[in-house]
């Protein structure tokens, strides 16, 4: 199973520039992998160190949160998932191995952990040319939209 940019904005609140996410795949029991294209005219590498730019490490976590959020409300039944929306309610044991340099894909491979009524648990690490860029534990809840 494949999302493209236009299934993902239907599953998710974020519209760009805020949603990182350029396509998931991979989906399987609220896992699966999601790619972010890091371009030079990103908004975030504008100015985050304009003469050596460098995707900020918050946005990676951003981008985690994101496709870990589009998984789950694919995954979830529409019914559940209705009305909704996951909010990031923690990050736990994010390491940054190596700075991600424009132009790249970033390659996301997100694992559900576990779930506890609305509560849900992810892990996953982040790749350029296979090589590992980055990793985060982090939690997320599923809440009513207001």
């Amino acid at each position: 199973m494949k999302l493209e940019k236009k299934e993902i904005i239907k599953l998710l609140p974020h519209r760009p520039p805020m949603l990182l996410i350029d396509e998931i795949y991979d989906i399987k029991n609220y896992s699966g992998t999601a790619l972010v294209s890091v371009k030079k005219n990103s908004f975030f590498v504008q100015g985050h160190f304009p003469e050596q730019p460098i995707m900020p490490g918050v946005l990676i976590i951003e981008a985690f949160g994101q496709a870990a959020a589009a998984i789950t409300a694919h995954s979830l039944d529409k019914s559940n998932y209705e009305n909704k929306l996951v909010f990031l309610i923690g990050v736990e044991k994010a390491k940054f191995r190596s700075p991600v340099i424009p132009d790249c894909n970033l390659i996301l491979k997100i694992e559900s952990m576990r779930s506890h009524g609305k509560v849900w648990k992810y892990e996953g690490e982040a790749f350029v040319n296979e090589k590992k860029m980055a990793e985060a534990i982090w939690s997320a809840t599923i809440v009513d939209k207001k």
